[in-house]
This record gives structure tokens, sequence and C-alpha cells, in this order.
């Protein structure tokens, strides 16, 4: 069940499902959709396009795995494609089931990790507890092919090219390719390649450019192509231009490129589309900052720290911000709260010195 509230963000995009129809769906329950993550985000999606973007290199399954955990340490979570649409009602739920998780792990040894990764992405009938039968053959059959040398991701990306994934509990699946790709799931009938790289349609050629683009615009910016990412994150608003997150991305990716003015500007942009949206105020606080407009980063830091009370870093920029003013006591203050929010992290040594360094200026003054 979607409760009123909720906010659903999707990390790689729907193979099954297009994304603007998805959002309508969570909509008309009162609730939110947006591609990536924020630090609003409560559930977050694994789209299965996400593998086929990860396919060609060994250490796209490693980074898949990381950013899983990185979500599941934030304490979001996590839900497969099926599971979503399940959730939405546009795909139907599986008979009844009783395996519990540890029961398929003892039953089939597969590793606990792998049974999570191939969960995840929709490699079983059920994509969490209570398992069915079905999945506990399943989970037999992916142990002897990883335990041959293929990888829980080799072996995602392959199931879903034979159709319903229940449908292979009848099947013998080998690893090995005619096509010098040893890492290649095989049907036993006629020898048959599972081609791990062709996944479901996306929907529409509209759906598909907006994915395509903004995967794209993710690369660039992951590898510091500033102006080529904010060119395609335009292109994507163009299509889209309601995509918060899209003019969030492209805000910051022309402050790496300089274009100071143009950034605020999409900073903005993001605010008005999403008022909630906590880390583009914060963003757009940093940079009135760097330009010197201290009565303007100040009131988006403190609107930051309204919106989300949990988040540590408005309150450090916003105590040192008073700190270089002047103004120790708010100073103080803010540092205090900080080390509440964070005790452990360098930050935090620095806001310890902080007060100690009032209170001494303190002491001195009264003195």
């Amino acid at each position: 069940m979607i409760l009123p509230g909720a906010v659903f963000g999707v990390v790689g995009a729907l193979a099954a499902f297009p994304l603007r129809l998805a959002a309508r769906e969570v909509e008309r329950r009162h609730a939110e959709l947006r591609r990536g993550v924020t630090r609003r985000t409560t559930h977050v999606v694994f789209g299965r396009t996400l593998l086929a973007k990860t396919a060609l290199t060994k250490a796209g399954d490693v980074e898949i795995e990381r950013r899983v955990k990185a979500e599941r340490d934030a304490g979001r979570q996590l839900i497969s494609e099926n599971g979503f649409l399940r959730l939405l009602g546009l795909m139907k739920a599986p008979e009844a089931s009783s395996l519990s998780r540890q029961s398929i792990i003892d039953q089939s040894r597969l590793a606990a990790d792998d049974l999570d990764m191939l969960s995840l992405f929709d490699a079983f009938e059920h994509d969490a507890e209570p398992y069915s039968f079905r999945d506990l053959i399943l989970a037999r059959k992916y142990a002897g092919l990883i335990a041959s040398g293929a990888a829980w991701g080799a072996i995602a990306r392959s199931v879903h090219r034979s159709g319903p994934v229940a449908s292979l509990t009848a099947k013998s699946l080998n690893l090995g390719s005619q096509h010098g790709r040893p890492d290649a799931i095989y049907l036993d009938e006629g020898r048959s390649e599972l081609d791990g790289q062709l996944l479901f349609d996306l929907g529409s050629p509209e759906d598909d450019t907006l994915e395509e683009l903004f995967a794209e615009a993710e690369a660039a910016e992951e590898e510091g192509r500033h102006d080529g990412a904010a060119a395609l994150y335009q292109r994507c608003l163009a299509i889209d231009p309601k995509d918060a997150i899209a003019a969030f991305n492209r805000a910051n990716c022309l402050r790496g490129a300089g274009r100071v003015a143009e950034a605020a500007h999409d900073y903005a942009r993001a605010i008005k589309l999403d008022p909630g949206f906590v880390e583009a105020w914060f963003n757009l606080a940093g940079l009135m900052s760097d330009e010197g407009k201290v009565a303007s980063a100040r009131r988006h830091l403190q609107k930051a720290i309204a919106l989300d009370k949990g988040y540590a870093d408005p309150v450090f920029n916003l105590a040192r911000l008073e700190f270089d003013a002047g103004n120790l006591t708010d100073a103080r203050g803010l540092w205090a709260r900080y080390l509440e929010l964070d005790a452990e992290s360098e930050w935090a040594r620095i806001a310890a010195r902080g007060i100690q360094f009032v209170d001494l200026h303190m002491a001195r003054m009264s003195g």
C-alpha cells in the first residue's frame, strides 16, 4: 500500500512501464514520484534498465551494490520494479507464499547478498519475503550458476529474456556462450541464449528519449563534463518542464562550469517546482555565499534548516556564516546544534573547536 505523503525516488529507468504513467498513479494516491533520490525520499525504486546501463563492465555491478547499500543505510525502503508496480495495482500479485528469506538462504545455499540483489531486480516470483516454493527452485538454480562463475548481475540481466521468471523453474539453466561471452545464461532447450543486455520496451518514443537523455546527462555529470551535462538536462526539461530533479542537477552542472547566474536561476526553478527540495535551498545558499551575498545565503540556509531539522550541513554552514559576520553567540548556538546531529566527523571537531573559541573569547571579554 502506498501511504499519502510517501516520496518515491527512481534509480534507473523503469523497464516495463513509462515513468510518467507511474507518476500519475502515485499522485492519485497523494504521494510523489521523482527521478533520483533526495533527502525527502522515503522509498527507492530500482528500475531494471539500470542493469542494461552497467552491463558492459564488471564494475557496473559493484556500483549498483554500492548504491543499494547507501540507500539502505540511509533508512530508505528499497523496492524492485515489479514490487513497485504491484503497489500501484498495475501488476497482479503472485500467489500466497510462506518461505522466509532465511529459509530460502538455508535451503538453496544462495548467499544472502545475492538473494537480496536478485530479488531487487525481479529475478524471483516475489521481490521480498515471504517467498514461494518456485522462488526456492530458482534460488537453487541461481546458486548453481554462481558456483559455476556467474555473477548476480549476469543472471538478473538474462532471466527477463525468457518470459515470466517463474517459467524458468521447469528449465535447466547453464553458464557459457557460443558468442564468447562467458557470463551468458543458457536454457538447455536448443541452447537458446538469454541475452541479458536486451530488456523490456520502455514505452512511447518520448519516454525512451527522456530516459536516455537523463541517463546520458547523469553520466556526463559524473565525468565532470559540466557544460555538456547542463545541455542534456536542458533537453530533459524541454520534454518535462516539471522535473525538479533535472533543474537541480542542471544547476549543479552550471555551477561547476562557473555559470553562476544560470545556476542560481535553475536552483530557483527547482525550488519553485518543489518548495520542499531542501538540497536546492542549501546549494543556492552556498552559491549566494560564494558570491558574497550574505543576507540571501542566511535566508536560504534558515529555510533549509526549517524544512529538514535533521539536516546537519546547513546548520554548520549557517554557524560558519554567523561566525564570519561576528555574530558569535548565534554561531555558538548553531555549532552546539550541529553537534547534536553529528558528533563524530571532522566537521564535528571543527564545530567543537568553534565553541571553545567563542567560550574563550567571551571569558576574556567578561574578565
